[in-house]
């Protein structure tokens, strides 16, 4: 066959597409193709006579593949020896028989067929004594890379040094030792054999002279590691001589040393870290493990181990910052006197762990801050929004990269003492990941069993948590674990009342912006009406964060008209709001002004305080659907089926007609259907709605209600009484129902909404419906007895602490 390659002119041959290699004549090659064409190609030669043509890609292709693609010279090699790995792969055994050229490529079903042009040409003589004086240069060349390259094994030096034909020592060479693939290819082009010679000398000269660039950086390298090398040895003697004289020594060593001894720590916290020091000793200087040590000893000297403030417990000097710092808050204030009072004749009281919940903006944060104050502690907050993982909390091992402490060590090395006041702020926003859940992890720092001895995993050494006072802050406890709820005691905050804003305002806000915006009272005033406008019409809050940015919008907007030489006093009235703050942006729903039928006046708790929310009813002939609307919740829709129910089994009672399910649709709808609403204690106002719309009684327009109902009839009790009061006043209604069991909750009402409201407290829907339907119930209905309505001075008398809510 291989006379016949050397006699043919073309070739049809399958190819094989090399990747990164190059086959040269005479020369085995052992590679891996995993390219289906590659693979069907060496498929198909081995179904013939085993020659293949093997070519390399000039660049790596994605997509279809071209002839421009390919390098125009490769080699007509013979398969030895195909093997299919598992993995799809197929390890290919050739031997190269000839250069050739290609002449045209074609794509068969599923390989490539390359046509090409063998050329073999050869030298009688060896090329004369111009190949030998080649062979000569070629190994001299060799001899000085090989200096270089310590890695070739004499077998392949003695083979290179047998070839005799200037051909096949460059093959030999271009193959095994010239290393880029641009280079084998040159070589691989030439088909004269003296000129391929001459081809491969100035390769390998290229290639020596990179050799011997490389070398002399490694020696660079080798030198200036070795001058440090010697430097640390020569420092080393210079302290050893130093201490040897007793003039040197470590400084930073004994330095350490002193600050751990001075300190005065516990036993076992001393011989730790004089353990430490002792290993940094040891440890080359500027080494990654002496900067860790040094990091670790100086976060552990830093932490307050026995530095405590003197707690102040003047119970009137407390009350008395407590007052000057919030308007109302009265539980709040309480429970911190108490705390004050128990600690002033119990020193050793500890375990004293707060959560303050309310909505946003009520001053939690800021009562922390008083707190801290009242009791002359340091203050600290930790920020728990956000925190996934249990590290932030616990620290990070001291062999991470980048380790630090946790955020309690780290809030107690701010706060220099070990006994301040951390406030752990939004503690109902912290989530969990796969690195841990820092919930878990705080159930250790507020358990006052446990965080006597809190180990830190970047510290590693106990310290003792129990004289910290803990505040917690959160929003709400929904999503909070129980465990976590079980080790605080909780205090609500709940909405500010319209009349505690206005105190809020005039006492703290204003005084507060007028100084931020370096005006007086001389230049700006603020009525007390126009006080009451921002609240009522431009804010809706629990708090009072946005009554405070639209105090300061006014305060910006004087501050320009001073700063443009306006004189006099700037009085700012409820009328002139408009030119300050812009339209009225959020008016209060109003009682109607008159009695409608199926329109009921409903009660609602939101984030932002109360609500008066309308609940209306309308029946009209069908089929008996129920349609509610109005951006419901499940509970607000089971709400209105026990409604109906209820009606349907005292139709008779009620003067309804039996069948109205049947023959009648009923649709009930809550206005501002954007507003998702949910909840049961709408179900009375249901049920008056409704009986309104069926009995055609209009209910009373001033009247408002709220209560749970049951299938039976009973009027229930809910939640939010004091920021429904509230709701409506501010709507304009004068009597409200309330559930009886509620009896409770009316020493914490707004004494405001108190003087303004008659409350009725209701057992029965009964008793709610004579009192809401303005003609009363039908005459074959028996009247029920309602409970007495409660007035101001018998409100007083539920609960001692009526006197001071001022009730």
């Amino acid at each position: 066959m291989s006379e016949y390659i050397e006699k043919a002119d073309k070739l049809a041959l399958p190819l094989i597409i090399l990747g990164g290699v190059t086959a040269f004549p005479a020369i085995p090659i052992n590679f891996e193709i995993s390219d289906e064409l590659s693979i069907a190609a060496a498929d198909a030669a081995n179904l013939t006579d085993s020659f293949v043509f093997l070519l390399s890609l000039k660049e790596p292709v994605d997509g279809e593949i071209s002839e421009e693609h390919f390098y125009r010279v490769g080699t007509v090699a013979k398969i030895k020896q195909c093997v299919k790995a598992p993995d799809g792969t197929m390890r290919v055994l050739c031997e190269g028989y000839a250069r050739a050229s290609l002449s045209c490529l074609r794509r068969f079903a599923d390989y490539y067929s390359a046509t090409v042009i063998c050329k073999t040409v050869t030298s009688p003589d060896e090329g004369g004594l111009r190949g030998e004086a080649l062979l000569r240069e070629a190994r001299r060349v060799l001899a000085d890379m090989t200096e270089l390259l310590p890695n070739l094994t004499p077998d392949m030096i003695r083979a290179a040094s047998d070839i005799r034909s200037p051909g096949a020592f460059a093959d030999f060479v271009a193959a095994n030792i010239l290393v880029r693939p641009e280079d084998k290819q040159a070589v691989l082009e030439v088909f004269e054999p003296l000129a391929r010679l001459e081809r491969v000398i100035p390769l390998i000269q290229e290639e020596t002279e990179l050799l011997r660039c490389e070398m002399a950086i490694h020696k660079q390298v080798r030198e200036h590691l070795a001058r440090n090398q010697k430097e640390f040895y020569l420092r080393e003697q210079i302290r050893v001589i130093e201490d040897e004289l007793g003039e040197g020594g470590d400084n930073e060593i004994d330095e350490y040393e002193q600050r751990i001894r001075a300190a005065g720590l516990p036993e076992e916290i001393e011989k730790k870290l004089l353990k430490e020091n002792e290993r940094m000793s040891k440890t080359p200087f500027g080494s990654a493990e002496s900067s860790v040590l040094r990091n670790y000893l100086d976060v552990c000297l830093e932490l307050p181990w026995n530095q405590k403030s003197k707690d102040r417990l003047d119970l009137v000097a407390a009350e008395r910052i407590l007052n000057a710092d919030h308007d109302g808050l009265f539980k709040v204030k309480e429970r911190i006197l108490e705390f004050l009072a128990v600690k002033k004749l119990n020193p050793e009281l500890r375990n004293q762990i707060l959560c303050l919940v309310g909505p946003p903006g009520v001053g939690k944060t800021s009562v922390a801050q008083s707190i801290a104050r009242a009791m002359n502690r340091k203050y600290v907050r930790v920020s728990l929004g956000g925190v996934r993982d249990e590290a932030d909390i616990r620290g990070h091992r001291k062999t991470y990269l980048g380790a630090m402490p946790g955020r309690i060590i780290a809030a107690l090395t701010q706060a220099g003492v070990n006994n301040p006041l951390i406030l752990l702020d939004e503690i109902d926003k912290m989530t969990r990941n796969a690195q841990g859940d820092p919930s878990s992890a705080l159930l250790e720092v507020l358990d006052g069993e446990q965080n006597k001895s809190f180990r830190d995993h970047f510290v590693e050494l106990p310290f003792d948590l129990s004289d910290c006072l803990f505040i917690a802050t959160a929003n709400t406890l929904e999503g909070v674990p129980k465990p976590l709820i079980d080790r605080m005691e909780i205090i609500e905050l709940h909405t500010y009342t319209r009349s505690e804003k206005l105190r809020i305002a005039e006492r703290y806000l204003f005084p507060k912006q007028l100084k931020r915006h370096g005006l007086t009272r001389r230049r700006l005033r603020l009525t007390v009406d126009a006080i009451e406008g921002i609240i009522d019409d431009y804010t809706r809050e629990a708090g009072v964060r946005n009554l405070e940015r639209e105090i300061a919008s006014i305060c910006r907007k004087a501050a320009r008209r001073v700063a443009a030489g306006e004189k006099g006093l700037i009085s700012v009235k409820n009328e002139d709001l408009p030119s300050f703050l812009g339209p009225r942006k959020m008016p209060r729903e109003q009682i109607g002004k008159e009695d409608v039928c199926g329109v009921v006046n409903g009660l609602a708790y939101t984030e932002a305080g109360g609500d008066l929310l309308k609940v209306e009813a309308l029946t009209f002939p069908g089929e008996g659907k129920i349609e509610l609307t109005g951006s419901l919740g499940d509970v607000m829709k089971e709400s209105a089926r026990i409604a109906v129910s209820y009606i349907r089994a005292h139709a008779a009672e009620l003067g309804i007609s039996s069948d109205f399910y049947k023959k009648l649709d009923i649709h009930i709808h809550f206005p501002e259907g954007a507003v998702p609403k949910d909840g049961p204690s709408a179900g009375a106002a249901m049920v008056t709605a409704l009986v309104s719309a069926l009995t055609g009684i209009p209910v009373r327009r001033h009247i408002a209600m709220t209560g749970e109902i049951n299938l039976t009839g009973g009027v229930l009790a809910i939640g939010g009484l004091k920021e429904k009061t509230m709701a409506a006043v501010a709507g304009g209604v004068k009597t409200v129902l309330i559930p009886a069991d509620n009896q409770k909750d009316l020493p914490d009402l707004d004494p405001d909404a108190v003087t303004a409201l008659r409350i009725v407290p209701c057992k029965r829907l009964g008793e709610v419906l004579s009192l809401a339907l303005a003609s009363g119930l039908p005459r074959t209905v028996k009247q029920p007895e309602p409970l007495p309505e409660l007035h101001i001075q018998e409100i007083r008398t539920v609960s001692h602490q009526g006197e001071r809510y001022g009730l």
